[in-house]
């Protein structure tokens, strides 16, 4: 387990749309662009292994930026393919906040970040006291059969809080702005009752971006 003193200063940063990663969660990449590439084998020649997952945004003149808060993840397993791409797995340690991105001579982004705000994350699995997982699984279903989506129900039904709730947050096809605002929920009750509402508005036919607003 990691401690807050562990934790880099600087990270290389994947702004990767639609991606989210959370703590103690898994994210699966596939890596295949150079930058990425270079990003990847120079990550596992640090320590920490850290790779910060962040939801890039349009800013003035349609620059891409970073939003302000993050997650980062350490590689835990790869593998290589024959044509040179790999096959990455992050496991979610701690969110951060972005301070400023450091510009040189790195194909891959970077960025200077702060730690402080997230200690819970650095702790153990969190548990959701409010949760009636009886009326969460009737609306679940609705939703999947609504986006024609499959899963193994079995195996939802047995997971504990955090891994349901966190796995469908990373796995529902929610936009980018959605995912935004569940990696920010500062808590798992948060989160699942931020879940609760984009499924909702989703089974009203309803827009993200009024319902973000």
């Amino acid at each position: 387990m990691f401690s807050a003193s562990d934790l880099p200063d600087t990270i290389p940063v994947f702004p990767l749309p639609g991606a989210l990663l959370l703590p103690r969660s898994r994210l699966p990449l596939h890596l295949f662009e150079p930058r990425y590439l270079q990003m990847f084998e120079d990550t596992l020649k640090t320590q920490s292994r850290l790779i910060g997952m962040v939801q890039p945004h349009d800013g003035p003149g349609g620059k891409s930026q970073l939003h302000a808060i993050g997650c980062a993840g350490r590689i835990t397993q790869f593998s290589e393919t024959e044509d040179g791409r790999y096959m990455i797995t992050l496991a979610g340690i701690s969110r951060f906040r972005v301070q400023e991105e450091i510009t040189g001579f790195s194909p891959y982004r970077k960025a200077k970040v702060r730690w402080n705000g997230f200690e819970r994350d650095l702790g153990f699995v969190e548990k959701d006291a409010g949760f009636d997982r009886d009326k969460f699984m009737d609306l679940l279903s609705r939703f999947f059969a609504d986006q024609d989506l499959q899963t193994d129900w079995d195996s939802l039904k047995d997971a504990e809080d955090e891994l349901l709730i966190n796995s469908l947050s990373m796995l529902c096809p929610f936009d980018p702005e959605e995912k935004q605002a569940l990696l920010e929920a500062p808590s798992l009750s948060t989160r699942r009752e931020t879940l609760v509402t984009l499924i909702e508005f989703a089974l009203r036919g309803g827009n993200s971006e009024e319902l973000l607003q």
